[in-house]
């Protein structure tokens, strides 16, 4: 909200200030506004909470319920509950890819994952302090989008190596897939431009539209789930400072290097000897997020921003929360140096259920936009490199139109 905090634990300091107040306690005390707090911000460790999740005609859902009048639950236990991702700690259903399932969470269950929670709780928590404390002045935020990018596979066919060509030609060859050989031929002979390079035209597009953007490369060793270029392959290398030259890039951390520190510093290592800049920013390779292995990975490889926080198979806010927000590691019960950047839309996500749903996908991501805006925050997108057909080219126009 902007406002400047002084936290104490003196109730006699407190009794004599003339500034606005808020009581977090169970003690009654008049002229402030009061809050009753839950056990989980004075408790140490990681404890299972029996969850109840009521609606409210104010608040629209809320959990740690109390016997307050103005504020029944406590909003500063519930708000940490969430940006902590305090459920990820807990014993949880994993998908396929060993991650956190959206299914397991709070907010999927209780209709919410679509609203940026918090957001409305400090929307109405700053309408309750603004009435009762008029002289209070909250600082006025502004929206921002930035689109960022994954580049999993930088090229389709150019640029592979000798070894990954001749595959390439066996396997279509296998699948009598003819159409698969011509445009294979055509790309690395040079007569026809690479499928998966759309980097011109996202560049042109972004500068046109004033659109800030990052591009997340993958660098990591081949393997089942890393399938892009070498990292010694040199045009690879040119198409990354040539990027980094009118965008910010980032680290795209292999499914490899997943709870492997070293092979995290390799490749940081590697894009930052390439970009010849320390490499501070990342985001997650199938966004896989495991607490607290994966951020305190991130911290001693010296990352500083994250742009990890969604879900890859549903549109939504992971944290329930559009702001970047600062890491709590709860089992060191340390505030962290991690700014955390949630995403809440992902291009794939928009396709999968536009065809499941037969309805545009611009008509699917509308309701998630207008959430973002209405509270002032920061919508970020993800797109990939290896889906921009034509198709995907012309709805990428229209949502930045709808973004910006």
């Amino acid at each position: 909200m902007g406002l400047e905090v002084i936290q104490t634990f003196n109730e006699e300091e407190f009794l004599i200030s003339t500034y606005p107040k808020i009581n977090y306690s169970d003690k009654k005390i008049d002229d402030c506004l009061s809050i009753k707090p839950h056990s989980i911000l004075f408790d140490v460790g990681i404890k299972d909470y029996p969850l109840e999740v009521n609606n409210h005609a104010q608040f629209s859902k809320i959990f740690f319920r109390t016997s307050g009048l103005q504020i029944p639950f406590d909003f500063f236990g519930s708000a940490f509950w969430l940006l902590s991702r305090y459920e990820e700690y807990l014993p949880f259903k994993t998908d396929e890819h060993n991650r956190f399932n959206y299914r397991s969470s709070l907010a999927y269950q209780y209709d919410f994952i679509q609203t940026p929670l918090i957001n409305v709780w400090l929307h109405e928590l700053q309408a309750i302090l603004q009435n009762k404390f008029p002289l209070l002045k909250f600082k006025e935020k502004k929206y921002r989008f930035i689109s960022t990018i994954d580049i999993d596979n930088a090229f389709k066919f150019k640029h592979k190596g000798f070894v990954r060509a001749i595959a390439g030609y066996l396997k279509d060859l296998l699948h009598k897939d003819r159409t698969g050989i011509k445009d294979r031929f055509k790309v690395i002979s040079g007569s026809k431009k690479d499928p998966f390079d759309c980097y011109d035209f996202l560049i042109d597009t972004n500068k046109k539209n004033g659109v800030e953007a990052i591009y997340f490369f993958l660098l990591g060793d081949y393997g089942p789930n890393d399938k892009n270029q070498s990292a010694t392959n040199l045009s690879f290398q040119s198409l990354i400072k040539s990027m980094a030259d009118y965008s910010k890039v980032g680290i795209h951390p292999s499914y490899g290097s997943t709870n492997k520190i070293q092979q995290l510093k390799v490749e940081i290592s590697r894009l930052s000897n390439i970009i010849h800049t320390p490499v501070t920013i990342s985001r997650q390779h199938y966004s896989i997020l495991r607490f607290p292995q994966t951020y305190n990975n991130l911290l001693q490889a010296g990352i500083e921003k994250d742009y990890s926080m969604g879900y890859t198979n549903l549109n939504g806010f992971r944290a329930s929360y559009c702001f970047p927000y600062q890491w709590y590691n709860i089992e060191n019960e340390m505030l962290t140096g991690l700014t955390i950047h949630p995403f809440c839309i992902t291009e794939n996500t928009l396709i999968y259920y536009s065809k499941k749903e037969n309805k545009a996908a611009s008509e699917l991501a509308m309701p998630i936009i207008n959430e973002v805006k209405k509270y002032n925050g920061l919508l970020i997108s993800i797109f990939h490199n290896d889906t921009f057909n034509e198709e995907i080219k012309k709805f990428y126009l229209d949502f930045l139109l709808l973004a910006k």
